[in-house]
């Protein structure tokens, strides 16, 4: 797999001046952020740069001007500037100014997107696929089968869906084992598992969670969500355990179970007690639900981190935002518990006093990992049933805006060095 990513600031000469260009702004003036990183990747996707410039108005973009990109961003009722080459090289000497904390990333090439989830319709949506489709991002579905084959080597990013890795079909056996949907999925999944040659759904899981951590280790991206996150390491630590009860695969969960977990396998997360029991929702201890008094919209929040932009430029990409707090909002895994976070991943966002990790990423191998917790920024308890979420009435989403960052960030691409 040819993939080579670095990221460095992008180091910008503020003499000559530039030549006429276009400003995207992504603070409080933007007309549509969602819809903005669109627009970016579309650029990209023509063949043309983009500078983001990081902590500059929420983290804005700059681009060369053409006619046809300005048609692209008023079709698409996206806020920008027409601005001058004087005016490019003051923002640029703004930035790189070493007292201000802002520098510029250049993006140069659009990402292989793709999105880790089954093909039939489930009873539920997903932030990330409404994200993408919503910001005109184009990408491709795979599953199983696609994964095992190596077909992920084709893209550099993958989401995964809201999957449960360890193989117990979200754990919705307690209440749902008796409707129509449930019982189609765990035929299907089933049948996909003996397809390629597995007895149980957990020994297909299994398999497909080591060929992405391989990804990840040769260069790929890595993102995810909710439980598809904490499920995701739980089978990376029992690989060579059974874990799952009887009602769900037939056999019994390993007698000595906890005390065969590698977590040495895992990404993000470390001594953690998985749930054995078949009749209970959660996954494991790395969920972490709000107290009842805080399981409001109008109380519950985490904060992002503030990192340096001109030596982090990493985790600073990942937290560009118009606001420092974002609205919380509940999942399966609604928050990841800070102890059990491995100590060499970066946390970029956090419920404040209450070690709740929300939002992290780290490095392996090659590649990146972010895990985001919680459902859908914009639909504080999406349930099972519940109509998607029309991000026509959310453009602005602090909470979307994290996930399209992820979409960007494999865009940039270290300068070749002078030799």
């Amino acid at each position: 797999m040819k993939r080579a990513l670095f990221f460095v600031a992008l180091v910008v000469s503020v003499t000559p001046a530039r030549s006429q260009e276009l400003l995207i702004p992504m603070d409080a003036r933007q007309s549509d952020h969602l819809k903005a990183y669109g627009v970016a990747f579309w650029v990209l996707q023509s063949g043309q740069y983009v500078d983001w410039l990081l902590n500059y108005r929420g983290g804005s973009f700059l681009t060369a001007s053409s006619p046809a990109l300005e048609r692209e961003l008023h079709i698409r009722n996206v806020y920008f500037e027409q601005i001058g080459g004087s005016e490019v090289n003051r923002i640029l000497a703004e930035i790189a100014n070493e007292s201000a904390n802002m520098d510029v990333v250049r993006l140069e090439k659009s990402p292989r997107i793709a999105v880790y989830a089954p093909g039939q319709t489930l009873p539920w949506d997903d932030a990330v696929l409404l994200a993408l489709t919503y910001a005109e991002i184009p990408y491709t579905m795979l599953y199983d089968s696609e994964v095992l084959k190596g077909e992920l080597r084709e893209y550099d990013w993958i989401h995964l869906h809201h999957e449960d890795f360890t193989g117990q079909l979200g754990k919705f056996y307690a209440v749902y084992r008796n409707q129509p949907w449930y019982q189609e999925q765990q035929r299907r999944a089933l049948s996909l598992a003996r397809e390629n040659g597995f007895r149980k759904i957990s020994d297909l899981k299994s398999e497909v969670a080591i060929a992405i951590r391989q990804y990840v280790f040769d260069g790929g991206f890595l993102f995810s969500m909710c439980s598809g996150a904490d499920t995701f390491d739980i089978a990376l630590a029992a690989a060579n355990v059974d874990i799952v009860p009887t009602e769900l695969d037939g056999d019994p969960v390993d007698p000595d179970a906890l005390e065969l977990l590698d977590y040495s396998q895992t990404l993000a997360f470390q001594d953690f007690t998985p749930n054995f029991q078949a009749l209970e929702y959660e996954h494991s201890d790395i969920d972490v639900t709000p107290p009842a008094a805080l399981q409001n919209p109008l109380v519950d929040y985490f904060t992002l981190f503030e990192f340096s932009a001109k030596w982090d430029p990493v985790p600073t990409m990942l937290t560009q935002n118009h606001v420092a707090t974002i609205k919380g909002f509940m999942g399966q895994t609604t928050g990841f518990k800070k102890s059990l976070v491995k100590d060499n991943r970066v946390v970029l966002g956090e419920a404040p006093n209450r070690g709740v990790v929300r939002y992290l990423h780290g490095s392996h191998g090659m590649g990146t990992i972010t895990f985001f917790a919680g459902h859908d920024p914009e639909d504080y308890k999406h349930l099972v049933g519940d109509p998607p979420t029309d991000l026509a009435l959310h453009k602005n989403s602090p909470g979307y805006r994290l996930i399209l960052n992820n979409v960007l960030f494999p865009a940039a691409r270290k300068k070749k060095q002078k030799t």
